[in-house]
C-alpha cells in the first residue's frame, strides 16, 4: 500500500495527545493503534507494511526485520521519546530513513520525578502510605520508619547531560554537595555554576549518600550498576534510576536491597517494562517502583506529541527533521 489520494500513509503505535495526532490526521492517511497495550510484534510488522512514516514508542523495536516489512517507501521513524535505544539508527541510515526524537522537552519534568523518588525513597514515603492504608498505624513511634536525611547529603549523578544537570540544580536548595561521573567532563563554568565535582565512578559510588542514574543506555552503560558497583556504595545509600532499566542489574539490586548492601532504591524504569510479576524487587519494602512516569505531565507529554508529529510530517515530506537523531558514521 502507498499514499491514498496523494496523502502519505503513516502508522502511529499508540494514542498520543491530540496536539500531535490532530496535525497527523489532517495531513496523512493515519492508522492509529488505540489499545491500551502496545501491538504485538506480529501485529506491528503487519501494520507498518507500506507506510511512508511511523511514529513509535519505546515499546516498539525498530530493526532490520521491521524495516524489511515496512518496505522501501518508509522515509521516517519518529520516536516519542528522548532516548532511542529501541531504534537501530544505523539500519535506518543505511536505508536513507530519517530518525527523530523529542530532546530537551522533558528535561525539567524528568528531573522533578527523580527528586520525587529521591525524597520518597530516602524518607520511606511509600512504606508509610502502605501502613496507613492497611490500617496498621497504631501510634506515633520514636523509631518508626526512620529514613535518611536528604538535606546536606552527598548527591552523586551518573550521566551529566541535560537531565543530570537539572537534577544537580535542584540539589542547591537542599544544601547538598554534588559529584558526578560522565563519559565527558563538562566545562569548568558549568561545574562551578552547579557546584559539581567530577569523580571516577568507583569513587562517586563510595562517597555518595544518594546516587541518581541519568545516563543514556549504551553498550558501555548496560549493566553498569552491577553487584560490584552496588558493593561500593554505602549501606545507607539510596539508588534512583530515571534513565533506562538495563543500566542497573536488577537481580543484583534485589540482593543488595535484601541483604542491606544499600539502603533503598527508587525506580521509574525497569528491565523489562512492565516489570515481571515474579521479580523479587516487588517484595521489598525498601524498593519504590513507579511505571515509567518521568515525563508524565500534561504539558510535557503534549509538547512531546507536537515534536514527534513535526518530525513525522517533515520526514514524509522529504524535509529535514526539526529534531533529528544524527546518523552514525557508516564508514
Amino acid at each position: 500500500m502507498g499514499p491514498v489520494g496523494g496523502r502519505p500513509r503513516v502508522f502511529v503505535s499508540r494514542l498520543i495527545p491530540d496536539a500531535g495526532l490532530d496535525p497527523i490526521r489532517a495531513a496523512c492517511d493515519a492508522e492509529i493503534w488505540t489499545e491500551e497495550l502496545p501491538p504485538s510484534r506480529a501485529e506491528l510488522l503487519r501494520l507498518v507494511r507500506g507506510c511512508d512514516g511511523i511514529l513509535v514508542l519505546l515499546s516498539e523495536r525498530i530493526d532490520d526485520e521491521l524495516l524489511d516489512h515496512a518496505g522501501p517507501g518508509l522515509r521516517v521513524v519518529s520516536d516519542y521519546a528522548v532516548g532511542y535505544d529501541n531504534i537501530d539508527v544505523a539500519a535506518c541510515a543505511r536505508r536513507g530513513i530519517a530518525v527523530g526524537n523529542t530532546p530537551g522537552v522533558l528535561t525539567e519534568t524528568t528531573a522533578d520525578l527523580a527528586w520525587a523518588l529521591i525524597l520518597a525513597a530516602s524518607r520511606r514515603v511509600g512504606e508509610g502510605d502502605r501502613i496507613v492504608r492497611a490500617r496498621e498505624w497504631k501510634t506515633w513511634g520514636p523509631q518508626t520508619l526512620l529514613g535518611q536525611d536528604v538535606h546536606g547529603a552527598t548527591l552523586g549523578i551518573v550521566g551529566f547531560g541535560r537531565i543530570g544537570q537539572a537534577v544537580a540544580r535542584r540539589a542547591a536548595g537542599f544544601g547538598m554537595p554534588v559529584v558526578y561521573h560522565s563519559r565527558h567532563r563538562v566545562a569548568e563554568e558549568i561545574e562551578t555554576a552547579l557546584g559539581a565535582r567530577h569523580l571516577p565512578l568507583e569513587e562517586l559510588l563510595a562517597t555518595s549518600d544518594i546516587v541518581s542514574i541519568n545516563c543514556a543506555l549504551t553498550t558501555e552503560t548496560r549493566g553498569l550498576i552491577d553487584a560490584a558497583a552496588l558493593g561500593r556504595m554505602k549501606p545507607t545509600a539510596v539508588l534512583v534510576n530515571t534513565a533506562r532499566g538495563p543500566i542497573v542489574d536488577q537481580a543484583a539490586l534485589a540482593v543488595a536491597l535484601r541483604e542491606g548492601v544499600i539502603g533503598a532504591a527508587g525506580l521509574d524504569v525497569t528491565d523489562p517494562e512492565p516489570i515481571l510479576p515474579d521479580d523479587p524487587l516487588l517484595d521489598l519494602d525498601n524498593c519504590l517502583i513507579v511505571p515509567h512516569i518521568a515525563s508524565a505531565t500534561t504539558a510535557t507529554r503534549g509538547r512531546m506529541a507536537e515534536m514527534a508529529a513535526a518530525n513525522l510530517l517533515a520526514g514524509v515530506r522529504g524535509e529535514p527533521l526539526p529534531t533529528a537523531v544524527p546518523p552514525p558514521d557508516l564508514g
